[in-house]
């Protein structure tokens, strides 16, 4: 995997310019996903739901989701898999949004393999269809997602709009703490981003994610990321009108993107963060 430094987007034509760039990417990646249906399929049917115990812990505290839980729309949703998990921990249907094609269609599969109430649309997410506003009791936002997103405000607007008066955000990602330490080394060192104003061009994927595909990297598509500080998650949820309710730091960790750090070192720094909000 190779990346470098680039200016943080100037206007919303480079924002959804960069975007449509990561939409390629992600078809690309998502044969990943593919490659592994049979088996998310067994998993959901076996009742192995994708939820985090941070995130369900998060849920939790609103009560069951049986009980309060009739939509939940799941933003970068991805192949399904965790969108589907929503359906095992009690929401009563699930819409999923991503911006790929390849994703939304694994999505699909998985669906009509399980007679699920579930719908899935391929856009960008900000530009969700209007139809869904006001229709949510939960909007939810998985790991691994908000770093492509360009521009905060605009987010922050569609999870709002998207939700019921009384609704729930869920937010569980990368504590942007770890984008400043290197993830070749066993201790920790600098890794040369800037906390307040990182932005990056990759290509290819890590190994301890998707890997090579079994394509050269120079092969693959240009994908765009961001840092987002935690003070920049937060404002833009405020901004947008919603109520924080709850906003943690955590040693857990969802995959292993740091397989030489020293294992006592991780367990003295923030890997994730989490946040829920609501809306009045």
């Amino acid at each position: 995997m190779k990346w470098k430094q680039v200016p943080i987007p100037a206007n919303t034509e480079d924002v959804l310019r960069r975007h449509e760039a990561n939409k390629q990417a992600w078809n690309e990646g998502a044969a990943y996903y593919t490659q592994n249906l049979e088996q998310s399929l067994e998993g959901l049917r076996d009742g192995k739901s994708g939820i985090h115990p941070v995130e369900r812990e998060n849920l939790r505290s609103f009560g069951g989701l049986e009980k309060w839980c009739r939509r939940a729309v799941h933003l970068q949703c991805a192949s399904g898999y965790d969108s589907l998990s929503l359906l095992l921990e009690g929401a009563h249907e699930v819409v999923g949004v991503d911006i790929s094609d390849v994703h939304i269609e694994n999505a699909r599969w998985l669906t009509r393999q399980l007679n699920a109430e579930a719908s899935w649309y391929c856009c960008d997410v900000l530009e969700v269809p209007v139809e869904l506003d006001g229709t949510a009791d939960l909007v939810y936002t998985g790991r691994g997602a908000v770093t492509w997103i360009q521009d905060l405000g605009p987010w922050a607007k569609v999870i709002a709009r998207l939700m019921k008066s009384g609704g729930v955000f869920s937010f569980l990602d990368d504590h942007p703490f770890i984008w400043l330490i290197s993830q070749e080394d066993q201790d920790l060192m600098y890794s040369g981003a800037d906390y307040f104003g990182h932005a990056e061009e990759s290509l290819g994927w890590s190994e301890a994610y998707i890997g090579s595909l079994g394509r050269c990297v120079d092969e693959q598509a240009a994908k765009y990321e961001r840092l987002w500080t935690v003070s920049q998650l937060v404002q833009s949820l405020i901004d947008a009108g919603l109520h924080i309710r709850s906003l943690g730091e955590h040693r857990e960790e969802y995959w292993d993107g740091f397989p030489k750090l020293n294992a006592e070192v991780k367990k003295k720094i923030p890997m994730t963060l989490s946040i829920t909000a609501v809306k009045q």
